[in-house]
């Protein structure tokens, strides 16, 4: 068929969510030294056209909103021009150690305001972009 597997789309935001908290000096890694975690409650997306092998990919992340217990991105997939997906996801702020839900605003305050400031209309928000090089089946 030669195009690429519609679940590798989500693999491609987490690449997206990775290069976002990178670009905030932030990782996945160094969240979880700090006792929490952020599992996907939510995911969705919408197919425009098709990637196929060989193609190389932009993945541009946004954050879009984010509660004391939740955060959201936004994604576009692009073939360089050509948007070929769009998505959103939801992830939960949880403890590591307890596995609950935690509220950041109290537990990790410098991460709530360093968020704050980066709302879409607050410093015209923060895009991440990924590159992905599809390669080879």
């Amino acid at each position: 068929m030669g195009v690429v597997y519609y679940g590798n789309y989500f693999t491609w935001f987490e690449v997206g969510r990775n290069a976002f908290f990178r670009s905030l000096g932030q990782s996945y890694g160094l969240l979880e030294e700090n006792g929490l975690l952020l599992p996907v409650v939510e995911a969705n997306c919408r197919y425009l056209a098709p990637a196929k092998y060989e193609d190389q990919v932009t993945i541009t992340t946004q954050l879009t909103n984010f509660t004391c217990s939740r955060i959201c991105f936004s994604y576009m997939i692009q073939r360089g021009e050509t948007l070929i997906a769009t998505g959103s996801t939801v992830q939960g702020f949880v403890s590591k150690s307890k596995g609950r839900p935690i509220n950041i605003k109290k537990h990790h305050p410098e991460l709530w305001e360093r968020l704050q400031k980066l709302l879409p209309g607050k410093h015209n928000g923060v895009v991440a972009n990924a590159g992905k090089d599809l390669g080879s089946r």
